[in-house]
């Protein structure tokens, strides 16, 4: 087990690039089984996630061909045949939003059987949004031993569905079907993040008929058949608002390329309220902060898209943990999201939570211990925490991180962080 150490209490100067964003590549990558023609994704990150559905895709007949250095990486599929619409569970359960390839592949082939994905540390995310929603398309599915099986034999048709409640994997894996199926399909309570419009965008530029793009209704108008072509992944938020918000933990002064500003606004904007320096710039944002003075206790609270978004709430936590007085974190999309609380509390931070609330109580200094990462966006938490925390701070389980950061340690190490990775740990509990 790898695990990263990390020695707190170097400012950070420098730049560091943003990577493509993982939420809109491995959505864009499942829409590449809705075409026979070569689809060329680039900006793609190179991640444990985007290589767990490249395996997937290759298990369908996809030939997957990836190209390029760390400055301009890109993938091509092509599914001029699909040859398997059979998804494993040992694939599948690697990473949920696999799931998504179960309408992509209907769809396309009027039959398929995917795995239900296996459980997931962060509350219940029912799949059954997904497969009532390809039911009212016209999916027949049953449910056997773990399995999904659904057929099409007529294909998909159009129809008028509205979400109970806002789901960002539903509204896609719904968009991806609809392009296909027969008429109109009208989805009411759609999500309207980013990588939704990306991957809308992209199912144009392919030629299917979608209107309503970023708004919580979207029209699509099924077509026949969908061509390649290419297209530019868009840049990752979550990435972004994570080294926007070591920056700030760190002090110094740090420009985030390949980026987009607007797409971070409600985090930029609690940290200006904080005190940190947050200037936007054409392709991202430059952050500057004096780490002799404390940064002011700023209360936020999750929300959907363009809301603060819950993937970057255990960073925010982080950058409190050492602010100028008490400040109340409101956790409203994901039930049990506070796992790296405790972790924190290892390090010197003051949490303490209640339900979907938890309140951090500034602390003078952080000490460096080791720590367990729990998921994705609570091991970056702690590797920023160790970024000013006295000592070192070792982070294990970092298998989490690499599901969504690509190059961390390179990209902090490049503005003077001392940051590394050790190879063959054996966790302790």
């Amino acid at each position: 087990m790898d695990r990263i150490v990390v020695t707190g209490g170097q400012t950070l100067h420098g730049e560091i690039p943003v990577s493509g964003a993982k939420n809109s590549a491995i959505k864009l990558m499942a829409a590449s089984i809705l075409t026979h023609q070569p689809l060329l994704l680039t900006n793609m990150p190179r991640l444990a996630d985007t290589k767990f559905l490249g395996q997937l895709l290759r298990q369908f007949g996809v030939a997957v061909t990836e190209s390029g250095d760390g400055g301009e990486q890109q993938t091509l599929f092509e599914a001029q045949e699909i040859t398997s619409t059979f998804a494993p569970y040992d694939l599948v359960r690697q990473m949920r939003a696999s799931f998504n390839v179960l309408g992509p592949l209907l769809a396309r082939t009027g039959h398929a059987k995917v795995s239900l994905p296996g459980g997931c540390t962060i509350g219940a995310r029912p799949v059954d949004l997904h497969l009532d929603a390809l039911t009212r398309l016209g999916a027949l599915i049953e449910l056997d031993e773990g399995y999904v099986s659904a057929t099409a034999p007529k294909g998909l048709r159009g129809a008028e569905i509205e979400f109970p409640f806002v789901s960002v994997g539903a509204t896609e894996h719904t968009l991806m079907a609809a392009t296909l199926a027969q008429g109109t399909t009208v989805l009411r309570r759609a999500a309207r993040e980013p990588e939704i419009g990306d991957l809308a965008r992209c199912l144009v530029m392919m030629g299917a008929r979608i209107e309503g793009i970023d708004t919580d209704t979207l029209v699509i108008e099924g077509v026949t058949s969908l061509n390649g072509g290419e297209w530019s992944v868009i840049p990752d938020r979550i990435e972004m608002g994570s080294y926007a918000v070591a920056a700030a933990m760190a002090g110094g002064e740090v420009r985030l390329t390949k980026g987009r500003a607007d797409l971070i606004t409600a985090l930029t904007d609690r940290m200006i309220e904080a005190g940190v320096d947050v200037t936007p710039t054409d392709d991202g944002v430059i952050v500057k902060r004096d780490p002799g003075v404390r940064l002011k206790a700023t209360d936020i609270a999750t929300e959907i898209y363009p809301g603060f978004a819950t993937d970057l709430q255990a960073q925010f936590m982080a950058l409190m943990t050492t602010a100028d007085g008490t400040s109340i974190v409101h956790e409203n999309i994901f039930e049990n999201r506070f796992m790296h609380a405790p972790e924190l509390a290892r390090l010197g931070a003051d949490i303490s939570v209640h339900a979907g609330e938890a309140r951090v109580n500034g602390v003078e200094v952080l000490h460096g211990a080791p720590v367990m990462a729990t998921d994705l966006r609570a091991s970056v938490s702690l590797v920023i925490a160790g970024l000013v925390a006295q000592g070192e701070t070792s982070v294990g389980r970092v298998y989490h991180l690499d599901r969504g950061f690509e190059r961390l340690e390179e990209k902090l190490s490049a503005c003077g962080a001392q940051i590394e990775r050790q190879h063959g740990h054996h966790d302790e509990h």
